[in-house]
């Protein structure tokens, strides 16, 4: 089921999301229902508070960056292999130069910005089976995820942005948070008039 994608405004993206565990109701329907809708809105990661949920769970598939012709072969292989679930994740290093790379997010549409991240991550997690993993990546691979990680520490890629950035996009934030806005997938917003 695809479900609605929250707009930036919502209180749920900016919670420190919470521990799960195997007993957590409906949780398989729950990621099976994320990757539905990260993929009807063409999205290459999806974290739990974005569909109103506020716990620890993140889904990515950066296979649509394995394209980009100016990518090592190496890296092309990687990312058109990394269709994974993190559950309880913990971000253990962030390591190597910091590096800008123009992101955007389903919460925020129409809103793409340079962000500078390290290069290279180690992330501890969970699998859907609870499978305890302990993996490091870099490049765009670990950009997408730690994107999607802010997500469940209630952090925005917004929120890295020059205080001249922030005051330049702050009216179409606002115009988000009310629903002022075209997206081409189903959203929630948090400041919209009821009956419209």
């Amino acid at each position: 089921m695809i479900l609605p994608i929250v707009a930036y405004g919502d209180p749920v993206l900016r919670k420190k999301c919470k521990e799960i565990t195997p007993e957590y109701p409906k949780l398989k329907e729950l990621i099976e229902n994320m990757w539905e809708t990260m993929y009807q809105a063409y999205g290459v990661g999806l974290a739990a508070p974005q569909v109103g949920v506020p716990i620890r769970l993140f889904i990515i598939d950066p296979t649509a960056f394995a394209d980009d012709d100016s990518l090592e072969e190496e890296e092309k292989k990687v990312l058109s292999n990394l269709k994974k679930v993190f559950i309880n994740p913990t971000i253990v290093s962030e390591e190597g130069e910091e590096w800008a790379f123009n992101e955007g997010c389903l919460s925020i549409p129409d809103v793409r910005e340079d962000v500078f991240r390290k290069s290279t991550i180690t992330i501890e997690y969970q699998d859907e089976d609870f499978n305890s993993h302990r993996e490091t990546y870099d490049g765009i691979a670990a950009r997408v995820i730690q994107h999607e990680y802010d997500h469940i520490e209630g952090i925005l890629f917004t929120d890295k942005l020059s205080s001249l950035k922030k005051r330049l996009i702050k009216g179409k934030l606002a115009n988000i948070s009310k629903g002022k806005i075209e997206a081409e997938y189903r959203m929630r917003f948090p400041l919209m008039k009821k009956g419209r």
